[in-house]
């Protein structure tokens, strides 16, 4: 989205690691002199009031930070961002197979190994306070040709060439 005017970032305020992603997301829009407006939810009072605003202000797209909550009501925010035709990123893959446009995150499948060879550590005696701490390092990105052609979007062959995974 090249083109976009605003950009709606959608993060749950009470979500720990929050304010750091968002700290991070303002600097890089800034770099890239790209306008964002913030919308705060971790209920679903403040969810659909998020969505209110969104329309309101008249987003060119959507953001959808990282948050356990989000993934929760992950079939509402697709929903919602395809019945009102707004290219919408997410953070997993998921978000993706079940109709988001595009997705960009951690390889959730990876992580679980990470943390299953965690467990055989500590099982066999390793202090938990000794053990390394853990990045991702596999990422996918993950387009939904479907969903851009209802949005109206033409996807560049190049994106297309650098996706993980392209969904029909």
């Amino acid at each position: 989205m090249p083109n976009a005017t605003v950009v709606g970032v959608l993060v749950n305020p009470k979500f720990l690691p929050a304010a750091g992603q968002l700290t991070t997301l303002e600097k890089s829009a800034q770099t890239i002199a790209q306008r964002i407006t913030v919308f705060k939810a971790s209920s679903d009072a403040e969810l659909d009031a998020g969505f209110t605003s969104l329309l309101q202000q008249r987003v060119s797209a959507l953001l959808v930070m990282s948050d356990p909550y989000f993934d929760t009501r992950r079939d509402r925010i697709i929903a919602f961002a395809a019945q009102n035709k707004l290219p919408a990123i997410y953070q997993f893959r998921e978000y993706a197979v079940d109709g988001g446009l595009i997705s960009y995150g951690p390889n959730i499948t990876d992580a679980y190994r990470h943390a299953g060879t965690y467990v055989g550590q500590i099982l066999n005696g390793a202090k938990p306070a000794d053990l390394p701490v853990f990045q991702p390092t596999k990422y996918e990105f993950v387009i939904t040709l479907k969903t851009a052609k209802s949005l109206g979007l033409a996807i560049p062959s190049g994106l297309i060439s650098f996706a993980d995974e392209v969904i029909e």
